[in-house]
């Protein structure tokens, strides 16, 4: 899961949120306060995005089945109606395949604190050194506000950069607060850690450090400064985010980057839509593709012993044309919408 350009793809693929802990971070759903005109571009876009609507669909294949979740990546209350709903199924599951199961994330964790080069440059020119002075103290300003000291900004890979911005300084507080980020992909793994049920993991564990190679100077600095407007209203665009989400409308959060930086980040409507197809292609559609494997022999191993399977991961690599969803179906799989009372309305 966030939420610009590429965050809406790592976010919005990956850092979806609306965090929910001691400390309650505010803000407001932008959508409310957009001019109708622009709100109407915005879901003009989205239309006949396949499956852009609905988060929990069953994809089935003779008598193979996968229950497909949709998931945001921080916490929230309402994650609960969809444990209640999904809950027995992960139980009676043969597996619960996610991007990143307990061991990867360990590695992950070791590989992080071990070596810091997977995050820190410490050869190439320093961030300061590829902006404009305006741009590196507002970018500067932006990351220490989210407790990372000048000094050590300035030589972050940039991939990671823009990750950072896209989590407010409220939620990374939440976050150093509770220990982790509370997602629903965190209580889809314990319900079967509790259950006995064996958890796998859709992708290797370093995938996030092989995403943006090839990536050129310059893609690499239109990449920050697509993401940089949203920084400064963060808790807000992560109202945002949480809302569109639960209302099942996860495409539009999509859309709702693309316009964003159209409108703030200083690129040519051009160069942000190059951001979107790379974002989208890095993101979405290689990881997509690579899952399908992984997910249809669960599933084949799963009905040999009578069961199904269940799957979790990011809300939008469900829907499009490169989404899961289609993919599958045009394996050959059936593929239908499940309702959760509360949540969007499935379809």
């Amino acid at each position: 899961m966030r939420l610009k350009p590429f965050l809406t793809a790592i976010f919005a693929a990956m850092f979806l949120a609306l965090p929910a802990a001691a400390q309650e971070c505010v803000g407001k759903n932008l959508f409310d306060s957009m001019p109708p005109a622009r709100l109407a571009e915005l879901r003009a876009a989205a239309e006949g995005v396949p499956y852009r609507h609905g988060l929990f669909w069953r994809a089935e294949k003779g008598e193979q089945h996968i229950t497909l979740i949709g998931t945001y990546h921080f916490a929230d209350l309402r994650h609960a109606l969809t444990m209640d709903r999904f809950g027995p199924q992960i139980d009676a599951a043969a597996t619960l395949l996610v991007e990143a199961g307990p061991e990867e994330e360990a590695r992950l964790t070791q590989a992080m604190t071990s070596d810091p080069t997977l995050l820190v440059d410490p050869e190439g020119p320093t961030l300061p050194e590829r902006f404009t002075d305006d741009e590196w103290k507002s970018l500067s300003s932006a990351l220490e506000a989210r407790g990372l000291p000048v000094v050590i900004a300035s030589r972050l890979r940039p991939w990671y950069v823009a990750v950072m911005l896209g989590v407010s300084p409220c939620m990374m507080q939440v976050i150093k607060e509770r220990g982790d980020a509370g997602g629903l992909d965190h209580f889809l793994v314990e319900r079967a850690e509790a259950a006995g049920v064996p958890v796998q993991a859709l992708e290797p564990w370093d995938t996030v450090f092989t995403l943006f190679e090839g990536m050129t100077p310059k893609e690499e600095e239109d990449m920050i400064r697509a993401a940089m407007p949203a920084a400064e209203y963060a808790d807000d665009y992560a109202v945002t985010l949480a809302d569109a989400y639960f209302a099942g409308d996860s495409w539009l959060i999509w859309e709702f980057g693309r316009f964003d930086a159209y409108d703030n980040s200083g690129l040519t409507r051009a160069e942000v839509d190059e951001q979107m197809r790379l974002a989208q292609e890095k993101l979405m559609d290689q990881r997509n593709k690579n899952w399908i494997k992984p997910l249809e022999q669960a599933a084949a191993e799963a009905a040999g012993q009578g069961k199904g399977v269940v799957a979790g991961f990011g809300a939008l690599h469900l829907p499009g044309t490169s989404g899961v969803l289609r993919l599958l179906e045009n394996r050959g799989w059936t593929i239908s919408p499940i309702t959760v009372e509360g949540i969007g309305d499935g379809g």
